[in-house]
């Protein structure tokens, strides 16, 4: 099986599904030409050949009258070209190999559309040039640019066959580095899926506006927020740490407003000035902006997590 994309510079777009492609087919060779007759008997010619047909194994966007674009108006590029046809199988495929877990078909599309929603369509909008960069001042795209060799790289090391060689070494990090981005996308959308009934069925305490997490690392805000109207505080455990973490609840995940603040007097505070505050020895720190405190102990953050509710009762 042979993957076939242009030589010459290369961008996030092509990177990315040629990433995607290489997942799904590891053994197949990666060649970087505009070789007519080379392209031509590929199996998948991404971002080369001017032709768009999945069924082909054709992902090209630069053809004239090409006018691909999702539901949003957002238009396609060869990432989201191959991510479309692609996308759901890669999300399994790694879900298994790198977390052993087995997605619904439903399950795996959902994901590859968020991950299409946050990262990929990005990628497109920088290459077809409505968006300078993907997303941010210095965004993936411009990282992925980066691996070119410049002219001084040329200068170094000889221009023609010795710079596409180089090239293509290069081609091959960015993929590695967006291989990484896809495989913790993925991590990150099983384990908040596989958290859900874990975040339901944790212990709540004080007529329910305290939640105990046993592991720190679940993800549990978004479940909080939307399915427990009560819970103004969370503890949870720290394993790595050996603490015992106090959380506020945001009410919206864009913002740092929570549903109740920790205690004014414990801002910024540690150690001994903390526990000479609240009276709890183990008590260790509370940030500037009392969103978060922690103790050595469950016992500890208890014993805050209360001092914490009696402040709300009292309007403190």
């Amino acid at each position: 099986m042979v993957i076939v994309t242009h030589n010459g510079k290369f961008h996030a777009d092509d990177a990315w599904a040629c990433a995607v492609l290489n997942i799904l087919y590891p053994e197949a060779e990666l060649v970087r030409t505009r070789d007519t007759a080379t392209i031509e008997a590929a199996d998948f010619a991404v971002d080369v050949g001017g032709i768009w047909d999945p069924a082909r194994g054709r992902f090209d966007h630069h053809q004239k009258g090409f006018d691909g674009a999702r539901a949003s108006g957002v238009p396609y590029a060869s990432a989201g070209l191959v991510w479309r046809e692609y996308g759901a199988r890669c999300v399994a495929a790694l879900a298994a190999a790198h977390l052993g877990c087995q997605l619904k078909d439903s399950t795996a599309l959902e994901m590859a559309y968020s991950i299409d929603a946050d990262i990929v369509q990005y990628l497109d909008l920088s290459d077809v040039g409505a968006a300078k960069n993907a997303p941010g001042g210095y965004g993936l795209s411009a990282i992925v640019s980066g691996f070119n060799p410049n002219w001084l790289d040329e200068e170094r090391i000889g221009y023609g066959a010795p710079t596409e060689a180089y090239r293509l070494q290069e081609f091959r990090r960015a993929m590695a580095l967006l291989t990484d981005i896809m495989v913790n996308a993925v991590k990150y959308r099983v384990g908040a899926l596989l958290a859900v009934e874990q975040v339901r069925d944790a212990e709540t305490l004080h007529n329910g506006r305290l939640l105990y997490l046993h592991n720190s690392a679940l993800p549990w805000s978004s479940v909080v927020r939307k399915e427990m109207p009560k819970v103004l505080f969370v503890i949870s455990h720290s394993i790595g740490e050996r603490r015992y973490m106090l959380h506020t609840v945001s009410v919206s995940p864009e913002s740092f407003e929570a549903r109740a603040d920790l205690p004014a007097s414990w801002a910024g505070l540690r150690d001994a000035d903390l526990a000479a505050v609240t009276g709890v020895p183990d008590a260790t720190f509370c940030h500037n902006g009392r969103f978060i405190a922690a103790a050595k102990s469950y016992e500890g953050a208890l014993a805050m997590a209360r001092l914490a509710l009696d402040a709300v009762d009292a309007g403190a």
